[in-house]
């Protein structure tokens, strides 16, 4: 039981702070586990951490080839990846912002070079990740039109960027046999799962507002048509008898297919209205108090 162990990334939509209400509804016994939108895998490092897993096996997934590069790096090849970090620290420290925008045009012309992908991912890249990931404008991963990452510089003070202990329990976690990378579709997740699998799902949120479309993980948004996709598949596996959890804003279009369509209550699954914080606004007299949507066949323990 590796207690403590928390995500070396931070990610929009992150549970970390939703873990005790989700922690409620996490099945007892489980059977395998998949994760296919896996971000900062908070729920993974979770379940892991306080032995809920117990040996089952684990599938992490994600569209995004960067971040399950950068997994794969941290994974393999920890002492690289934390030998480069570090020097990336100490270029922040002695020269801030300048240095923030430095590595992130070194980054994307690493990763955008035509023989660039996943299987040519580097240490230094996942470091670069990692990097900009902690000190870059609210942890947002954040494409432009033309592919390049482009999310500003943090106004943090002492940001924390690296820590090899730290890294070295990820890698830990990720490389326990029987847990799986991959990059892949959420969809993937039909072709394997079966009664008693546990599926958490927590893909980009609907946006509350037109001002909060911080849906460019990859250089495709997740559309609303994604969404609706994304309800057909928990439907699916619920009536599959797998246990199922889907995490969602509570805009109204997510509020329509969830409780606007029989099929979801049909197959068992129950939305419920969870507080929670929003974290995401240029201001942050305006991150407060909002209420999401948790959508689950498996019941709630005291």
């Amino acid at each position: 039981m590796a207690v403590g162990l928390r995500p070396f990334l931070k990610w929009v939509g992150g549970k970390r702070q939703l873990l005790p209400v989700l922690r409620r509804f996490y099945p007892a016994p489980m059977g395998r586990y998949f994760e296919p939108f896996v971000g900062s895998g908070a729920v993974f490092f979770d379940l892991y951490a306080s032995g809920r897993l117990n040996g089952a096996r684990a599938t992490l997934t994600d569209s995004n080839p960067d971040l399950i590069g950068c997994y794969e790096m941290v994974r393999d090849r920890t002492a690289e990846v934390a030998s480069a970090l570090a020097r990336l620290a100490r270029g922040h420290e002695a020269r801030g912002a300048d240095h923030f925008y430095e590595v992130r045009a070194r980054f994307n012309r690493m990763r955008l070079k035509p023989a660039a992908s996943r299987a040519s991912y580097t240490p230094a890249l996942a470091a670069m990740l990692i990097y900009l990931n902690r000190t870059g404008f609210n942890g947002l991963f954040r494409l432009n039109g033309h592919g390049e990452f482009n999310v500003p510089a943090g106004r943090y003070v002492r940001p924390r960027i690296w820590d090899v202990a730290h890294l070295q329990g990820v890698a830990g976690a990720l490389g326990r046999s029987g847990v799986r990378l991959a990059l892949a579709p959420f969809e993937r997740v039909l072709a394997t799962a079966r009664a008693g699998d546990f599926v958490y799902f927590d893909p980009p949120y609907a946006p509350l507002s037109a001002t909060a479309r911080f849906t460019a993980y990859t250089s495709r948004p997740f559309t609303l048509t994604d969404q609706a996709r994304l309800c057909e598949v928990a439907v699916a596996l619920a009536r599959r008898g797998c246990g199922v959890m889907v995490s969602n804003s509570s805009a109204p279009e997510v509020a329509a297919l969830y409780e606007g369509d029989p099929r979801v209550a049909g197959a068992g699954l129950v939305v419920h209205r969870i507080p929670a914080r929003r974290a995401i606004n240029s201001r942050a007299s305006a991150r407060g108090p909002v209420t999401e949507f948790l959508l689950t066949n498996l019941p709630p323990r005291e």
